[in-house]
This record gives C-alpha cells, structure tokens and sequence, in this order.
C-alpha cells in the first residue's frame, strides 16, 4: 500500500508558516525505516496498512504539536501483493516518456 499524506496545523504558534511542523511529521516518516518520499504538496509512505498508518498517525501528532488543530489529506492506493511501487510506478511512466 502507498499512502500519500500532507498535514496542515493550524490554530498554534506558526509564525506565518508551517515548514517547521511539517519538518517533524516528515522526519517521523523518514525514521520509520519505510520506504518513502516527499515533495512539495505530499509525502508518500509505502508499507503494510497497520504499519502506514501508524506511521500517519504519529506524523499527525508531531505536526500537531502546539498547534490547536490539524488538517490532513489522504489518498491510499491499497494493491495486496505488491511492494516497491513507489518507485515502480514512476518507473513505467518514465519508460513510457522515453518511447515518445
């Protein structure tokens, strides 16, 4: 399963901003060991369902922190079976780009 998430804190001390919260929830992505990738709308974490979520979860939370509410966006591409579509998948596109 691939998730893509982004988290939106709203409500604390922000500053103006929201990069440094975002900051916390992508390094508890980037500390779960799974495989994953973030640009500039979305982090991508691919995994097990409990796994993924879990990690969602407790990225919620760090973002969250000091902040009176959290928005968060989800899309989830649940495909049982398969692993290593997070590159995968940009890997067929690219091919296909290549024969253009």
């Amino acid at each position: 399963m691939i998730v893509a998430f982004s988290v939106s804190p709203s409500g604390g001390d922000q500053d103006g901003g929201v990069s440094e919260a975002v900051a916390r929830a992508v390094r508890v992505v980037r500390d779960s060991g799974l495989p994953n990738s973030t640009n500039s709308m979305f982090t991508n974490v691919e995994g097990e369902w409990d796994e993924v979520m879990d990690v969602v979860k407790q990225a919620v939370a760090a973002a969250g922190e000091g902040s009176a509410r959290v928005g968060l966006v989800l899309k989830a591409d649940i495909r049982p079976g398969y692993e290593g579509q997070l590159t995968a998948k940009v890997d067929r596109v690219e091919a296909h780009l290549r024969q253009d």
